[in-house]
């Protein structure tokens, strides 16, 4: 498994549903755990990975999350700003406004549906993950003026990617 830098088409692609939790399925997020902690990272998701499926791994420092099929429930209206970084996109990192909090559903790797709030920065890293799902990348959630001022770095990644 190799991360997908900005570029490559399955990171602008809506995942599909998991079916079933297959022994392939655990296998692989297994092996995301440790990818994370190599690349310093907070959250995977599959098409990060190259896999057009719905889920993803998180430790956002408080556990770690093996997340199949999640859903967003509820939204909160208080919205924070921080700054964000992505291991698909390297080197760049700017300021993405999110939700505070989140009510959110999944299943996890027993196949039990979980429900749960998350507040900060778990519920800002779920935001981010879930992105990656629907084709979105960090980088589509900045202002104008802040996308225009990476430009190059962004077009010299896909070019890279080619």
């Amino acid at each position: 498994m190799e991360i997908q830098i900005y570029g490559k088409a399955v990171l602008s692609k809506v995942a599909e549903p998991v079916d079933t939790i297959t022994p392939e399925l655990l296998a692989i997020l297994d092996e995301m755990i440790p990818m994370l902690k190599e690349h310093r990272g907070v959250g995977l998701a599959a098409p990060q990975v190259g896999i057009g499926k719905r889920f993803f791994v998180m430790n956002p420092g408080d556990k770690v999350r093996r997340v199949i099929n999640p859903e967003i429930l509820k939204t909160g209206n208080a919205l924070a700003e921080m700054e964000e970084g992505c291991l698909s996109v390297p080197g760049i990192h700017k300021k993405v406004r999110r939700p505070r909090r989140i009510t959110v559903r999944y299943t996890n790797e027993a196949g039990e549906l979980i429900e749960e709030e998350l507040k900060d920065y778990p519920a800002r890293v779920f935001l981010h993950e879930y992105d990656h799902l629907d084709g979105v990348l960090f980088v589509d959630k900045i202002s104008p003026i802040a996308k225009k001022m990476i430009a190059k770095q962004l077009e010299d990644l896909s070019l890279k990617e080619a």
